[in-house]
């Protein structure tokens, strides 16, 4: 891995907080900031599965007006067609294509759910103030 190394001018309050958790917790106050930045940054579009990242990897670039569109956004799919396929799977009676299309039905699900936490995430890293999921 890489390593940078950056100046970085702090108000005295947060560095003696820091500087506080380094001492209670026994980490060296570099350990302290690195974790400070990985929690605050937005979340890694490399965690997921590879079929979605490039989706994730779009968001960053969207404004936030577009990024509520995501967010606010309804999942369009059938979901009555993806609860009688998930029935007929666990009684082991989908033949070959019910089973494609429920594959398909899940990929995008999982597609919009993940697109929909990544804006949120976003939108309340940008500073946004999100509201509870019933009321997007």
């Amino acid at each position: 891995m890489t390593l940078h190394s950056i100046t970085l001018q702090l108000p005295e309050r947060i560095y003696l907080r820091l500087q506080q958790v380094a001492q209670a917790t026994q980490q060296s106050l570099d350990d302290v900031f690195l974790r400070v930045l990985q929690i605050g940054s937005p979340p890694s579009w490399e965690d997921v599965p590879a079929e979605f990242q490039a989706d994730l990897a779009a968001l960053d670039r969207l404004d936030d007006a577009a990024l509520w569109r995501v967010a606010r956004s309804k999942q369009v799919q059938d979901m009555n067609l993806y609860q009688t396929l998930l029935d007929k799977n666990a009684n082991n009676s989908l033949n070959e294509s019910e089973r494609q299309t429920l594959t398909n039905l899940r990929r995008e699900a999982d597609r919009f759910m993940l697109r929909k936490a990544q804006s949120v995430a976003l939108l309340r890293w940008r500073g946004h103030q999100i509201p509870p999921a019933n009321k997007l």
